[in-house]
């Protein structure tokens, strides 16, 4: 029987609840104002946001930074495709999402009709479950299902289209949200530990590679123990950053860069890769294992995708921490492995240092990586925009914390940054936020501005300028020896902030980046940072890469 002191709407709301979720972030259509008006009754905060592609990235790095689907809501149509983006770039980056929209009713949904389309249809390529509420007494087991799937491993988004008229309809009567059951930590197979532990018996230069997997599973503690134990050098890929501290004498920094960088050498140097959390969708595997001869320990909770260049000689498919405790048990050496670790991090800190103290104006991209890193704290976060920033912020920012340097790498999406700042702040309230952008990825959704100065989350906005789509002229210079239709004209960003009621910054000078920057960090708003960057170190770095891989010994 219907309960008609309660709509769906209202359930849909309780469910919510039970699933833990704080937030909603969104834009409110004609076709769900129930929803959005069950909400503001509720325990959850509704953020407003100016689009719904910022939605869709705040939901994103909220399910990223706390484990548990970030929630993201649009109207039917055209706000519900705005969503998709963010969706897909949760799903690409292994991040838990829901994304809820509005729907036509189904009076009408089985043709052609105002702002009727194929929601599911269209999210379901990018999403781990796709799906329609068609009747009110589905709620309770479709929102269950949904948040189960979204947050067991490998995570990703799920959507649901709410139909209109199943919104405003009456809610059954025994219709309640259901239980919550947590999957529990499992213990590795002890036959597998042991094939795995006779590969690293006969190893001499074997090398740990902790992924986004090893961020998720809460394993930094034990990547440390396991690399302490053996003596055994540490990768991460841009997503496992700071799973170890780059300043462990056993870190060998972030693998991904397009080209033959430093940590590539440890690899070169390779006969066991043990991947602890790495997906293949983080970076093409063909850049640590070329001739496809190295032996891999896949250590994930669940199994290795195909490659030629990953082929796995043992898989491990357990929680990752208790994985490596119990390899590292079982594992016995009559000295540790010889990490040759030292070299690596020397080049990079050597890199960094010169761009410390280097005055060149516009500023060169290690003085603005030297500069950031200095600014901010251990735990504060530095979420870092796709473009040729990326590059340089990944090789060099040191971290020292999981989640500390927020980088999407998955579908390397632009202009996420800002608006997931805002849910960054919300999730951390406790850390400072710094958003690094590229003036490209700035303009696609700096109206997020105005969301942050609302809902007060204050970030700092450190805009790279260079008038142009610096990653992709990077690659053309490479790949064609010129760059074509990659410049363009800014606004004022100064007076862009101003317009907003945020604080603007212009730096006119190297020595005025960590001021401003400090300054910037001590207060209680948004600030927008205009820097100019000279990306002629770009063909420089790739010059020096080359000539050391012809010398590395």
């Amino acid at each position: 029987m219907p309960d008609p002191g309660r709509t769906t709407a209202e359930l849909i709301v309780e469910c919510l609840e039970n699933e833990g979720v704080t937030h909603v972030f969104g834009i409110p259509g004609e076709e769900n104002i129930r929803l959005v008006d069950a909400l503001s009754r509720s325990s959850i905060d509704y953020v407003l946001t100016r689009h719904e592609q910022g939605a869709s990235f705040m939901a994103e790095v909220y399910g990223r930074l706390t484990g548990r689907a970030g929630v993201c809501s649009a109207t039917l149509g055209p706000g519900a495709i705005n969503l998709l983006l963010g969706v897909a770039d949760a799903t690409t980056n292994s991040t838990p999402v829901l994304a809820l929209s509005a729907q036509v009713g189904m009076q009408r949904n089985y043709k052609e009709s105002h702002q009727s389309v194929d929601l599911v249809s269209m999210f379901t390529p990018v999403t781990k479950w796709s799906a329609l509420i068609a009747t009110p007494g589905a709620v309770p087991e479709m929102v269950r299902k949904a948040f189960k799937l979204a947050q067991t491993e490998r995570p990703g988004a799920v959507y649901l289209a709410v139909p209109e008229d199943v919104e405003e309809a009456d809610a059954p009567a025994g219709g309640f949200p259901l239980p919550i059951n947590m999957p529990r930590p499992d213990d590795p197979a002890a036959a597998q530990i042991a094939r795995a532990a006779e590969i690293l018996q006969g190893a001499r230069n074997p090398v740990l590679l902790a992924g986004h997997g090893a961020v998720r599973g809460e394993a930094a503690a034990a990547v440390r123990r396991f690399a302490e134990s053996l003596g055994m050098p540490v990768a991460t890929t841009f997503h496992g950053k700071g799973v170890m501290p780059d300043d462990h004498p056993l870190a060998l920094g972030a693998v991904g860069f397009m080209r033959h960088d430093y940590v590539n050498f440890g690899f070169d140097q390779a006969d066991v890769i043990v991947a602890a959390g790495y997906e293949l969708q983080e970076f093409d595997p063909v850049r640590i294992n070329p001739r496809g001869e190295t032996r891999i320990i896949h250590i994930h909770r669940f199994p290795a995708e195909v490659d030629v260049h990953y082929d796995v000689a043992v898989g491990l498919q357990a929680d990752i921490g208790r994985c490596l405790d119990a390899l590292a048990a079982a594992v016995t050496l009559d000295e540790p492995y010889s990490s040759g670790s030292e070299r690596i991090r020397d080049l990079l800190a050597e890199e960094l240092d010169r761009g410390r103290v280097d005055d060149s104006f516009p500023l060169t991209p290690a003085r603005i990586v030297a500069d950031t890193r200095q600014a901010l704290r251990r735990n504060d976060i530095v979420l870092v925009d796709t473009g040729a920033l990326k590059m340089w912020m990944a090789r060099l920012y040191p971290t020292y914390e999981p989640n500390t340097c927020l980088i999407s790498n998955g579908l390397s999406t632009m202009g996420w940054t800002v608006p997931g700042g805002i849910a960054a702040k919300i999730a951390r309230p406790e850390a400072n936020i710094l958003v690094a952008t590229g003036d490209g990825s700035f303009l696609m959704n700096s109206q997020e501005i105005e969301t942050a100065l609302r809902v007060g989350t204050p970030m700092v906005i450190l805009v790279w300028v260079d008038d142009a789509y610096g990653l992709i002229s990077w690659k053309m210079d490479l790949e064609i020896g010129h760059n074509v239709d990659t410049r363009f004209a800014n606004p004022d960003f100064v007076a862009y902030a101003e317009s907003f009621g945020a604080t603007g910054y212009r730096i006119t000078s190297a020595a005025e980046l960590l001021p401003t920057l400090q300054r910037a960090l001590s207060d209680a708003t948004v600030s927008v940072i205009a820097c100019p960057v000279d990306y002629g170190a770009n063909s420089a770095l790739i010059a020096s890469l080359g000539e050391l891989d012809e010398s590395w010994s």
